[in-house]
C-alpha cells in the first residue's frame, strides 16, 4: 500500500537558508536524528542525481539505503528517492512568507496494508519531529533568527 504524507511548517530564516542547510549531507543526522551516517557517493556538492548511502537505526532495527536527489531548484525545491532499501520519497518545498520560510513536506512511502493506519501514524509523529529538530537548527544558524 502507497502511504502520502503532507507536513506544513514554518521556519524563521529565508528559503535559501533552509534549503542550504537541509543539502549538506553532514547536516542530515543534526535534524533526520534516526540517521547513523550519510555517506556521498556522487563527487562535488549536492545536485540533481546525487546519490548517498545512508544508515537508519529505528529502535534495534538497523539498515542501510542508497538515496537520490530527483529534484533540486536552490532554495526552493529538495526532493530524494531511495533507489536501494526501503522505498520512499520526499519532496520539501520552500517558499518566503511574512514569518521567513514556509515549506511543505509530501512523503511517500510503501508499507503492508494491515500496517498502514499505525505506520502513517508513526511516520507522521517520526518526520514532525524531523521538521521540528530542522526549524530549531536552522534558526540558530540563521543570521535572520532573533
Amino acid at each position: 500500500m502507497h502511504l502520502h504524507i503532507h507536513h506544513t511548517f514554518t521556519i524563521a530564516a529565508s528559503p535559501d537558508d533552509v534549503f542550504a542547510f537541509m543539502v549538506q549531507p553532514e547536516n542530515l543526522a543534526k535534524w533526520q536524528t534516526t540517521k547513523t551516517y550519510v555517506t556521498p557517493l556522487t563527487e562535488g556538492s549536492t545536485r540533481l542525481g546525487s546519490r548517498f548511502r545512508e544508515g537508519t537505526k529505528v529502535g534495534p532495527r538497523q539498515w542501510d539505503q542508497v538515496v537520490e536527489v530527483t529534484e533540486f531548484e536552490a532554495g526552493r525545491v529538495f526532493a530524494v528517492k531511495v533507489t536501494e532499501g526501503p522505498q520512499s520519497a520526499g519532496r520539501w518545498t520552500m517558499d518566503s512568507d511574512s514569518s521567513g520560510a514556509r515549506v511543505q513536506f509530501d512523503g511517500e512511502f510503501n508499507t503492508p496494508r494491515l500496517l498502514a493506519p499505525l505506520v502513517n501514524r508513526v511516520i507522521g509523529r517520526q518526520f514532525r519531529g524531523y521538521h521540528e529538530n530542522l526549524r530549531r537548527e536552522v534558526e540558530a544558524a540563521s543570521p535572520r533568527a532573533e
